[in-house]
């Protein structure tokens, strides 16, 4: 892994000048993966980024562990991907058992094509390790330790923060505030708001255990194990040989007491065995709820990743949630904070991020209600399912030990496009983007590798190119838009005939065109953050600029004529 040990990694405090006020564009409160992610997101679309913490070093623990594909697809776009699946333990397999019995087994990525995993699993200090070195790297980043925002005074055009440091305290204005802070956000606090949601009754206890073993790198689900009788345990590997576990305890269940070691070794002890020599690395309990803030933004006080919603662990929604929060805010604040859209654009944030979060509460809710069932009825219930599930597949539709976090779609964003033909409802407008395997210039490669982060317009040549005067209009509308970039998708036959002056790449088994329900002179918008904006079967420019319009927050009912 290196030579750095990223669990113990310090940061040394620099004192800066705490006389004055000094005036920031926009300012991250929070260093975890999801300020990261966002401050590096925005750096790459060149603003200039303040991000503070309370803290000095990164995550110990293991804590967040289990990454998507998406929020890998997200990384890719911001070149830290490769290091993140390099280190992590990469898997798409996942079994359940009941008992002693194992009743199912799935596959989240059961098809080729497809650049990354379903899932990786990483240490969360490991995910801000990498992240951190990009984003002290970058020029455009100013990253603070130490720094904790204390007060804040909102203003309608800025905000002012009050932050202490070992030096004492100083006053910043800032015109953007992102609170990144956690589930506990002391900025939401400050603003006097509150999260709603559901609170569970039950505890968890996690243990990190480094280990050398011969479990396959899948995710290993049991209810009611005969090693921890009546309760739940889940099973994950990550780097450096370290295991996972969690084990249900049940409300009663005392968290001083439990994290005892003379409590916890006989728990693991149980589950791997007698002739397993193990070391405790990490222990810790955890209670859990479904809840979020009423609404993400006040003004221009935006709340993203945990501050703003959390979830159970089961399906890995948190962290995932947040970074998709974080892909989806970065471009739209930077075409605003450069005067490229409205600031209307920012209230699509909420928009679409909202309702992202209640499919993800209510996905977590209903997991959590089966795994921890609180009533006789519910108990027999999913115990009945359990039984069904080994030789019955509708039962196994029914088992749920965690729906894995999948991105949402925004179909009911104010900036998509509606169709005006017809496509697979598979993939509906407001969907992520599906990504293939592809060739440019002979190298194999990745379609969204192509897409860049700002918006291209996608176009499908299965057997035929566009004629010269469709190649000219596509030329023009691109130098025209600035930021805007125009893909030919081209199939095997045609690459020798590839057009000069637009990228084009070679869709090599046509797995494109098929996820994209993509015919001759398909096209799609496809915004920064790889979600589909607009498509149609047959190019039309007038109808591309109506649609980019309204996707950058401007001229909806115009793009809908």
């Amino acid at each position: 892994m290196g030579d750095i040990d990223y669990q113990s990694l310090a940061f040394t405090y620099a004192p800066i000048d705490t006389t004055g006020v000094e005036h920031h564009a926009v300012t991250i409160v929070g260093a975890g993966p999801v300020g990261l992610t966002l401050a590096l997101d925005l750096a790459r679309h060149g603003l200039r980024v303040l991000v503070i913490d309370d803290d000095y070093r990164l995550s110990t623990g293991s804590r967040a562990i289990c990454f998507a594909k998406r929020t890998l697809d997200i990384w890719d776009r911001l070149e830290v991907g490769e290091r993140m699946v390099n280190t992590g333990v990469s898997w798409n397999v996942g079994r359940v058992f009941f008992k002693d019995d194992e009743v199912w087994r799935f596959d989240l990525l059961p098809e080729q094509g497809h650049r990354r995993p379903a899932f990786i699993n990483l240490q969360q200090y490991y995910c801000e390790g990498y992240l951190h070195e990009h984003v002290a790297a970058h020029p455009n980043v100013t990253l603070r330790w130490k720094n904790k925002a204390v007060a804040l005074a909102r203003h309608k055009t800025h905000s002012e923060v009050t932050v202490d440091t070992p030096d004492g305290p100083y006053t910043l204005t800032t015109d953007w505030l992102l609170a990144c802070d956690g589930a506990r956000s002391p900025l939401r606090k400050m603003l006097g708001q509150e999260s709603h949601g559901r609170i569970f009754r039950d505890r968890f206890l996690i243990a990190d255990v480094r280990m050398q073993a011969d479990f396959p790198t899948e995710r290993w689900f049991w209810f009611d194990p005969p090693f921890h009788p009546g309760q739940s345990v889940l099973l994950h590997s990550q780097p450096d040989n370290i295991w996972r576990i969690d084990f249900q305890l049940g409300w009663d269940a005392d968290p001083v007491e439990e994290v005892k070691p003379e409590n916890v070794l006989p728990r693991i002890r149980a589950l791997l065995g007698d002739n397993v020599d193990f070391e405790l690395e990490w222990v810790s309990i955890y209670t859990f709820a479904c809840e979020r803030m009423d609404h993400f933004q006040h003004g221009r006080i935006l709340f993203v990743g945990d501050s703003a919603h959390r979830v159970s662990p089961f399906g890995a929604r948190g962290a995932n949630s947040g970074v998709q929060d974080a892909d989806n805010l970065a471009w739209k604040l930077a075409l605003v904070v450069q005067g490229k859209a409205p600031e209307s654009l920012i209230d699509s944030y909420a928009a679409e991020r909202e309702p992202a979060a209640d499919e993800n509460i209510a996905h977590s809710t209903h997991s959590t209600d089966f795994i921890t069932p609180k009533s006789e009825i519910s108990l027999l219930f999913r115990n009945t399912v359990l039984k069904l599930a080994k030789h019955h597949e509708f039962a196994r539709k029914l088992v749920n030990s965690g729906r894995l976090s999948t991105p949402a779609a925004y179909t009911t964003s104010p900036l998509n496009t509606p169709d005006s033909d017809d496509f697979s409802p598979q993939l509906p407008v407001g969907a992520v983007a599906p990504d293939g395997p592809v060739t440019v210039d002979g190298v194999l490669g990745w379609w969204l590798g192509q897409l860049e982060s700002r918006f291209a317009l996608a176009l499908f040549c299965n057997t035929r190119i566009p004629e010269p005067d469709t190649l000219r209009a596509l030329a023009a509308l691109q130098d025209e838009t600035p930021g805007m970039k125009v893909v030919l998708a081209l199939s095997p036959a045609l690459a020798p005939r590839a057009p000069a002056g637009l990228h084009c790449v070679v869709d090599r088994q046509m797995t494109l065109a098929r996820r994209y329900d993509a015919g001759d002179g398909a096209c799609y918008l496809i915004r920064p953050d790889q979600h589909i904006a607009a498509r149609w079967r047959t190019l039309n420019v007038g109808r591309i600029r109506a649609a980019l319009k309204r996707a950058t927050g401007a001229g909806s009912q115009e793009a809908a004529s």
